[in-house]
């Protein structure tokens, strides 16, 4: 059997919700990553630092006895947000981001951005301070092709900021493409980039494989097979401007399997053993402590966890279903293996 030890690592994008459904899958991601970036989309948003300790206390309330995990907090990122708040942010220690939503993006995202250009002040304000700005990058344009939404979005909205804004730091989440990865690795090392997983592993194809696979839409949708390969080249090639973030996004079953699901996978349940199949697959299981482990934590300021966590090649069922409060929901790999095992 084969065995790998790695550094306790991070999740720099994660959504936990709130409640019953809080409690439900706090404790998947807390039994694997030291901290995460929890993202601010709730409703209402956390726009205010004062909402987002808040939210902070929520969720280390419901952390399990004996857990040791840290929530990173973010602000969302709205037209009329103040520089004020920036300022704030960064005072607290404990809010370590600010979260940019194109208005009718992906889920909550209703109070997002309208226009960019309306967030000068706030954007002169983060790159003042230091407060990374944490994108999800596509544009909601209609007449825009949603397998193109990312590249445009680089195109006509992140090269301009980017070049605007200097010293501002920014995350593009959760990237999709071959020219999003192009991008970063082009742009100057305050750029940097998340991948999740579920792009790692699936391509366009599992949307329609045997019919319509509602638990395989996200947003930004899964792409071509070839993207797929560019971003696993990416992930393992040892650049430090690409690290883990799930992007896990639990959802209840009937509100994914409905007329008008909503957008998101459930994978932190297997957040980082599906990360050791993917690198595995590649051959480069040598490198994922490094993208998982250590390059987030580099490019926030923040430390390398002390703590280490050990796989093995040890492949176990996932579940058809499992709780979410008074709901259910489908996780990645429903009903298959997973071929990574924590021991």
């Amino acid at each position: 059997m084969k065995r790998f030890t790695i550094i306790r690592p991070d999740d720099w994008h994660l959504h936990l919700r709130d409640g019953a459904h809080l409690r439900a899958v706090l404790p998947d991601t807390a039994r694997r990553f030291a901290r995460a970036i929890v993202m601010p989309n709730l409703k209402p948003p956390v726009t205010t630092v004062k909402l987002a300790l808040a939210y902070r206390d929520r969720i280390l309330a419901a952390l399990p006895a004996g857990a040791r995990f840290e929530p990173l907090m973010t602000l969302y990122l709205t037209d009329g947000t103040l520089p004020g708040e920036i300022a704030a942010a960064r005072a607290s220690g404990t809010v370590h981001a600010v979260k940019y939503y194109p208005a009718g993006a992906t889920t909550h995202s209703d109070a997002g951005v309208t226009d960019i250009a309306k967030c000068g002040p706030a954007l002169e304000a983060m790159e003042k301070h230091g407060l990374p700005l944490l994108v999800h990058g596509e544009v909601t344009d209609p007449d825009v092709d949603v397998f193109d939404r990312e590249r445009v979005f680089i195109e006509r909205v992140l090269a301009p900021l980017v070049a605007r804004h200097p010293g501002l730091k920014v995350v593009l989440e959760h990237i999709t493409t071959r020219e999003a990865a192009e991008f970063v690795r082009a742009a100057p090392p305050r750029v940097a980039a998340t991948i999740t997983a579920h792009h790692l592993l699936l391509s366009r194809n599992a949307l329609f494989a045997g019919g319509v696979r509602p638990h395989h839409f996200c947003l930004p949708v899964l792409k071509r097979e070839s993207h797929r390969q560019a971003l696993l080249r990416t992930a393992t090639s040892g650049h430090p401007g690409f690290f883990l973030g799930t992007d896990s996004a639990p959802h209840a079953r009937q509100t994914k399997e409905t007329d008008c699901g909503c957008a998101g996978i459930y994978s932190a349940h297997a957040g980082i053993e599906l990360y050791a199949e993917a690198f595995a697959a590649a051959g480069a299981l040598d490198r994922l402590e490094g993208f998982a482990s250590r390059y987030g934590a580099q490019f926030y300021g923040l430390p390398v966890n002390a703590g280490t966590i050990t796989l093995a090649e040890e492949s176990w069922p996932v579940p058809a279903d499992i709780p979410f409060g008074a709901d259910r929901l489908v996780p990645l790999r429903a009903g298959e293996q997973v071929k990574w095992k924590i021991v």
